[in-house]
């Protein structure tokens, strides 16, 4: 048996198999299938920066601010964040004590309708002292 959440038809569908791991605690969904009306959408990696480039040294605050900056895309393209279909994150130095901060985050943004996600451990990212970096796949109409 699949839970299945029905939605609107500009809307992607979430799956999540009975049979398998529940994802929802964790922050994330098995599968989201697009509408077949939709457009898809590739966001480029969000990070934590704020307007004027600055980074704070805090995981925490980068979570928050790349997020942010990802509402900001997902408005600036007419979208909202149930039309998220795919996250994937990077993490710097990713150890368990962070799973706490990304789940809240995500679930934040998210509420229960959460999407596709892949937590992805890096040494390093694009610019210096930077610590996550949020990308998504996003449905439009």
């Amino acid at each position: 048996m699949t839970s299945t959440t029905t939605a609107p038809a500009h809307l992607p569908t979430i799956i999540n198999p009975s049979h398998l791991h529940d994802p929802r605690p964790n922050g994330y969904s098995t599968a989201v299938a697009a509408p077949a009306s939709g457009r898809t959408v590739f966001v480029s990696g969000q990070g934590g920066q704020e307007r004027d480039g600055s980074l704070s040294p805090d995981f925490e605050a980068q979570v928050e601010q790349a997020y942010a900056n990802l509402a900001a895309v997902l408005e600036a393209l007419g979208a909202e964040v149930a039309q998220v279909m795919k996250l994937t994150v990077y993490v710097v130095d990713h150890d368990m004590s962070k799973l706490g901060v990304l789940t809240s985050g995500v679930t934040r943004m998210f509420g229960a309708t959460l999407p596709a996600q892949t937590l992805v451990p890096v040494p390093k990212l694009a610019v210096d002292g930077m610590l996550f970096e949020v990308e998504a796949i996003v449905s439009v109409q």
